[in-house]
């Protein structure tokens, strides 16, 4: 590799630019990363949009995988020449409060990959070895991308909620994290109620492995999936507090809505829901590296995949404003030319 590296940077509030970079040496307990490829994720607008304090300029993208190329001082576990991917949460410090109890996800000194540091809109990067996830041979770089942050979002969500095989879990949104959703909830052997609004939605909701599909257009939804007993889970994939509250009714006794999308609407909810049934609202955040080893293997056995359309790396920008509106089926992810071989896929 030469000298200087390609990078598409944020340098203000919706500015993109292609640079050329230094290469640089990772620094003590971190590693060098020849990006292969980064998906495109709605949390990239926390950096495009400035929505988080950014010290600009710098490079988004928190679904990474590539090869490590160089390691920093200390690292220990990995090697040079070994495919590895990096998530959404950069890697934990290992001493606050929190990850002496185990709580890797809740670390204080926890940076986010492309807000705090320069993620993988570029050819090459650098981020901490405690926050690396491990890629099973035999998944394309590609197809693995979106499952280090949709991906282990969803199958966390699910593989913690409080519900057993057999058990009817409803995922609300069949976007980016819902379409992974259904699948999941599918192979982990619940029964699977996806909601969408729309009835165009019906057939690829079976397609993914659900097993009822309940349109929020034609119906209430939470009426419907009291019709079918009552969800023990609801997974909210869709961002906004209507959403949770349109369907919270659905859930059983003792049931619980896990939301994993954000947005600034308020989730309103009557005290009278809540405690007559015993509900609950949860959020949930992400995973802790051991989680995204666990996405990446259960996908791979069970054929977990997400939907995705590949470009190389000098469209970022337009990649973003397609999933930005709304029109990308489902996830967009960017392809350098460490990985050129796979651009140009839409599967």
């Amino acid at each position: 590799m030469s000298g200087t590296y390609r990078a598409i940077e944020v340098s203000r509030p919706g500015q993109f630019s292609e640079v050329s970079r230094p290469l640089l040496d990772p620094g003590p307990g971190q590693v060098r990363i020849r990006v292969e490829a980064c998906g495109v994720c709605h949390s990239d607008s926390a950096t495009v949009e400035g929505l988080f304090p950014i010290d600009w300029p710098r490079v988004p993208g928190h679904e990474v995988v590539g090869r490590i190329d160089a390691l920093g001082s200390g690292v220990q576990g990995w090697a040079v020449g070994q495919r590895v991917g990096v998530g959404f949460l950069g890697g934990s410090c290992g001493y606050c409060e929190f990850c002496r109890n185990g709580d890797l996800v809740n670390c204080r000194n926890q940076e986010f990959t492309g807000i705090h540091h320069d993620g993988g809109y570029a050819e090459v990067m650098v981020a901490k070895a405690s926050g690396l996830v491990t890629i099973p041979d035999g998944m394309s770089s590609a197809d693995t991308a979106p499952l280090l942050c949709a991906g282990l979002t969803t199958f966390n969500a699910l593989r913690n909620a409080p519900a057993t095989a057999g058990d009817l879990v409803a995922v609300l949104g069949i976007g980016g994290l819902g379409h992974l959703g259904v699948q999941y909830g599918r192979r982990m052997g619940f029964e699977v109620v996806a909601i969408g609004r729309g009835i165009e939605s019906a057939e690829l909701a079976k397609k993914l492995g659900a097993h009822h599909y309940i349109d929020s257009a034609a119906t209430d939804p939470a009426a419907a999936l009291q019709a079918l007993g009552g969800a023990k889970v609801i997974l909210i994939t869709a961002s906004g507090g209507r959403t949770v509250a349109a369907t919270f009714k659905g859930l059983r006794p003792g049931g619980v809505s896990i939301d994993v999308g954000v947005g600034p609407e308020p989730i309103e909810l009557t005290s009278m829901d809540l405690i007559f049934g015993e509900r609950k609202v949860a959020g949930s955040l992400t995973g802790n590296p051991a989680t995204g080893d666990a996405t990446l293997r259960f996908s791979a056995l069970s054929g977990v995949s997400a939907m995705i359309e590949t470009v190389p790396l000098d469209q970022a920008a337009a990649a973003y404003a397609k999933m930005m509106a709304g029109q990308a089926r489902f996830r967009m992810v960017l392809i350098t030319r460490n990985g050129s071989s796979q651009t140009g896929q839409l599967k």
